[in-house]
């Protein structure tokens, strides 16, 4: 979805940015003081946000509350899925002193919750775990009332390294299924449905207290599929669901089969909350970390 990412491309209308789009997914161009000022910090630091990166419907909210979600380890990704705008290709060298930036940028935005999420590095042997847990660290020792939430790759299934992130003790860790077992391989070309799901029951086995996933819709998926994609969720005692609308973020990728209904969002809300999830949001423009601090519960 085309937005704004520049405080001075304001000038864009609002017709423009949801042209062809239903009703319900049009969103407020990012504009205010408070996103100015995340906007000026985020170039201080040469940050990289997956607000900005995956082209986020709600960074304009998000931002103009004065929060974001800080993507580390880069901005360009090892694996090609059909639905991310991110890059693809042979990302840069790791940056070892990323953990302390995003931990004092954390502390200037006095962020009470802070998210963090990441590239795949399937380059890295360690995938990326070892900056993913110092950038914990930073984070506790520079803004210790600050609560996270970590949104991680898969890291191949590889348990060593997914230890990594259960031992530093985030308040959720998250990782998304992203679609229906059978659009997998289609969606998340080099990622398993079954591996994602090993990853979230392993978090629990290593005492995470709160696992996390999130579904995009709209990609073809049925009805039956989405209910049973819940429900593999549930079994495998994962807390909180994030549903959202998929939006093609360039023609290259994956067209969109359907717009879901906010209607729909509700019902599949209601299943779910059935199952015994303790916390999911849905709707048409919910995404991994939309309202994330409520989902501390």
């Amino acid at each position: 979805m085309e937005l704004v990412t520049k405080a001075d491309d304001v000038s864009k209308t609002e017709s423009t940015v949801n042209k062809g789009k239903p009703k319900w997914l049009r969103v407020k161009l990012p504009v205010g003081n408070n996103y100015k000022a995340v906007r000026k910090l985020v170039d201080e630091y040469k940050l990289h946000t997956i607000c900005e990166s995956g082209n986020c419907p709600n960074m304009g909210e998000c931002w103009g509350a004065g929060t974001a979600t800080f993507m580390i380890l880069g901005n360009t990704c090892t694996r090609s899925c059909g639905f991310c705008a991110v890059n693809t290709g042979r990302p840069d060298s790791v940056e070892w002193e990323e953990p302390e930036k995003v931990a004092l940028s954390v502390k200037r935005m006095k962020i009470k919750h802070a998210v963090l999420t990441s590239v795949d590095r399937d380059d890295l042997a360690d995938g990326g775990s070892i900056i993913w847990a110092e950038t914990v660290r930073a984070v506790r020792r520079i803004s210790p009332g600050t609560t996270l939430e970590t949104l991680i790759p898969d890291f191949k299934g590889e348990k060593h390294n997914i230890d990594r992130i259960a031992e530093v003790h985030p308040e959720i860790v998250s990782h998304n299924m992203e679609t229906v077992r059978r659009l997998t391989r289609k969606v998340r070309i080099q990622a398993q449905y079954d591996r994602s799901l090993g990853v979230l029951a392993y978090l629990k086995e290593r005492g995470v207290k709160r696992t996390k996933s999130g579904i995009m819709l709209g990609l073809g998926e049925r009805e039956d599929e989405v209910i049973q994609s819940l429900r593999d969720l549930r079994d495998h005692d994962v807390d909180i669901v994030t549903l959202g609308q998929y939006l093609q973020p360039t023609t290259k990728h994956l067209p969109v089969v359907e717009y879901v209904t906010p209607e729909k969002f509700e019902y599949y809300k209601e299943v779910g909350m059935e199952m015994g999830f303790r916390y999911i949001e849905s709707g048409p423009l919910v995404r991994s970390s939309y309202h994330a601090e409520k989902h501390l519960f």
